[in-house]
């Protein structure tokens, strides 16, 4: 299993990070703006686990989205 993180950066607005928590990790709008607040004060933050196709998906999905609206967003996978 895979939890998959996103990073801060100076760039990347709250309300794209809530939105990509909400659309792409199905959080709920308080859950994602609690682990959105996360990232921002601690530079990371645990979007969540998955097996290694799914949390691969997911990056790429996020990196895409992040691209297609002009955010350097980072997010990567680490093994728990």
């Amino acid at each position: 299993m895979y939890r998959v993180l996103l990073h801060n950066d100076d760039y990347t607005t709250m309300e794209f990070v809530v939105e990509i928590l909400q659309s792409v990790f199905h959080k709920s709008p308080s859950e994602a703006t609690r682990i959105m607040l996360l990232v921002h004060k601690s530079g990371t933050g645990v979007c969540g686990v998955f097996t290694a196709e799914v949390a691969e998906t997911k990056v790429e999905l996020v990196h895409h989205l992040a691209r297609k609206n002009g955010f350097p967003l980072q997010c990567s996978m680490e093994e728990t």
